[in-house]
């Protein structure tokens, strides 16, 4: 992929290219069987095979940067903008970012000087249009750290702190136990009680969050290294390669090997030793 692929649309498929979508207008929608809604403008991100569909679509075709690893690898980059992370591949964070209107008019200038050089097809348009898009995503990157930096901290031996204690624990055991029931006991919590309390502080269930990390970390290691599918099943904790692949098909749409290809290596794990 040569260049960015610059649409004015509602999205309605998957894809494999990471996307910015600008929301000119109020809209609610559900990203991997989540509900979000913007009542501002603002900018949504999606990594490759992420889920959308629209509850209440956008009152006009929205614009929507989509952009390949191959073309711009954002681990790779993450010194000039950290938005891996950040922007694109957070389960804690939503991926939709509200933006004032004067960041948001200065992305749509972006985004119209990135057409005209695309078709322009002239010599350095590539590196020209590659410098849009990283000021695009630090722009992004300073908004969402922003909102993050006026989120009130919560502290873990207060009530309500929960679902910082699960997001913790989650990180520590995704690859060894994806029961419920193992999180709510080391939580000190019945099944049900845990359930509501996390549902409640972080906006989605704990097996929603169990499984999109264990999704989000097979999508890394299947892009970010050459490790086979069958040690990458081993390494999250599955006994049966098979099975490591019907989950993640259930979730994804594709298969681990499907994904790989259609997404591709990143050139961090061809750089590496």
């Amino acid at each position: 992929m040569d260049t960015v692929n610059l649409q004015t649309s509602t999205p309605q498929e998957d894809s494999s290219c990471y996307q910015i979508i600008l929301l000119a207008h109020p809209a609610e929608f559900v990203v991997d069987f989540t509900e979000y809604k913007n009542t501002s403008t603002a900018l949504l991100f999606l990594s490759p095979y992420q889920h959308l569909a629209w509850q209440s679509a956008p009152t006009e075709p929205a614009t929507r940067v989509l952009f390949h690893g191959d073309f711009y690898c954002i681990e790779f980059h993450k010194k000039e903008v950290a938005c891996n992370g950040l922007l694109f591949n957070n389960i804690y964070l939503q991926p939709v970012v509200p933006v004032d209107g004067s960041v948001y008019r200065e992305i749509e200038l972006i985004v119209d000087k990135m057409r005209v050089e695309d078709g322009a097809d002239a010599a350095f348009s590539e590196s020209v249009i590659k410098a849009y898009l990283q000021l695009i995503l630090a722009l992004a990157s300073k908004a969402k750290k922003q909102l993050i930096d006026a989120s009130p901290l919560i502290d873990p031996s207060l009530e309500g702190a929960e679902g910082l204690l699960f997001q913790q624990l989650l990180e520590d055991f995704f690859t060894i136990n994806r029961s419920t029931q193992f999180y709510a006991e080391r939580l000190n919590l019945s099944l049900s009680a845990f359930g509501k309390k996390i549902k409640q502080q972080l906006g989605k269930t704990p097996s929603a969050f169990i499984q999109e990390r264990v999704i989000l970390e097979s999508k890394k290691q299947l892009h970010l290294t050459y490790l086979s599918v069958k040690e990458i099943a081993a390494k999250l904790g599955f006994d049966d390669e098979h099975y490591f692949s019907r989950y993640f098909k259930k979730y994804v749409g594709i298969s681990p090997s499907s994904f790989r290809e259609q997404v591709g290596i990143s050139i961090v794990a061809q750089k590496s030793p």
